[in-house]
């Protein structure tokens, strides 16, 4: 599985969607250093806020910091009849299915200056109506593949039967505009139905914008409460920001965003809660890297062993890969040196069915 993950920003017109992923691309990383290809206009690569890599930095006096990193992708369109080709309906659908997670933003401020596209704040609403769209689009792919399914039947697939019986459940639930995300299935089932790469099986999170002023109170917010209550029905995140906020930090230097951040009465911006909440909602980690050249984190999905892990960095690493020598970050802040870890006996030497850990301090071994 690839880690150069996106997650997609989706949302009606006028909630904030634009001003957010402006502030993304404004505070994005220096591309050049990860391995992304061509970045598009409408991909934004931020860092992944991680204070561990300063701490690692100054115990290996590594000349620069290389933290790992998210794409996030505006996707835009999304209008009433999407699913039907309305707006730039088709467009949107198709960038949507090529993400691998999904951040919904939602409107949860009144401004008399910025009107609503269906005229009222209503957060329940705009959900609604972006599930709805999300869950035509999908009941046409599984009517589709239903189809598909009951000709394999006939002509005695043993898996057929068991699919059928999968696509069903999800019909039923997306013909009641519920997610398909909400059916229970097997990974075997899971299986079974990943090539649909259906839109509304994909991790979903919530971000709640919110005035200015009520970024230290959103909690209190009576539109966010009605989001949380919402979103827990599938175990999904709401982040609250204030997309005029970012807009504003993403102009600063790191010093003036702190100092305006505590201005705020805040610790940290909407934007690293929002990258930490995606890293998170897509199941990945990082391992550590450090010598006197760079400190560098390395995004892994949770489950990775060693070798896999290496290979994240080279693949000569692992083809040859012998021992990997790990050492957890807080055994090595705590003894101050990797050589008092070593004394200590904390650092350890893995072999090939090691599951990595998040933070883990690697040195890789291998010969090719």
């Amino acid at each position: 599985m690839s880690t150069n993950l996106e997650v997609g920003i989706v949302g009606l017109p006028n909630v904030g969607k634009s001003t957010l992923f402006n502030a993304i691309t404004k505070a994005g990383a220096e591309a050049a250093n990860y391995p992304f290809c061509t970045i598009e206009p409408n991909v934004g690569v931020v860092e992944v806020p991680d204070a561990r890599l300063a701490k690692l930095a100054s115990i290996y006096g590594s000349k620069r910091i290389l933290p790992a990193a998210m794409r996030f992708v505006d996707i835009a369109g999304l209008v009433k009849g999407a699913s039907k080709g309305e707006g730039l309906g088709n467009k949107f659908l198709a960038h949507i299915r090529q993400v691998d997670a999904v951040a919904q933003v939602v409107r949860c401020f009144q401004d008399a200056n910025v009107t609503h596209v269906e005229g009222a704040i209503d957060p329940l609403r705009d959900i609604d109506i972006i599930n709805t769209e999300l869950c035509l689009a999908d009941l046409e792919t599984v009517e589709k593949r239903m189809d598909r399914t009951h000709k394999l039947i006939k002509s005695g697939d043993k898996k057929a039967p068991v699919e059928l019986a999968l696509l069903g459940r999800i019909k039923d639930l997306l013909e009641d505009a519920q997610p398909a995300r909400r059916v229970e299935m097997t990974d075997d089932e899971a299986q079974l139905i990943r090539d649909l790469t259906l839109l509304t099986l994909k991790p979903t999170l919530f971000i709640a914008n919110v005035a200015e002023d009520e970024l230290l109170t959103a909690d209190d917010n009576p539109y966010v409460k009605q989001v949380k209550e919402y979103a827990a029905q599938e175990g999904a995140e709401v982040i609250a920001v204030s997309a005029k906020v970012e807009s504003e930090i993403a102009e600063l230097d790191d010093e003036d965003a702190r100092a305006f951040l505590g201005e705020l009465g805040l610790t940290e911006s909407g934007l690293d809660k929002l990258v930490r909440a995606a890293f998170k909602l897509l199941g990945l980690m990082t391992f550590l890297t450090a010598g006197e050249m760079e400190t560098r984190a390395w995004t892994i999905v949770s489950g990775t062993k060693a070798p896999a892990a290496g290979g994240k960095i080279h693949s000569d690493i692992e083809r040859g890969f012998i021992r990997a020598e790990i050492i957890s970050f807080d055994d090595l802040v705590t003894s101050g040196s990797p050589a008092a870890a070593k004394e200590k006996g904390l650092v350890r030497l893995e072999g090939k069915e090691y599951v990595m850990k998040d933070g883990d301090v690697v040195h890789f071994r291998f010969n090719v």
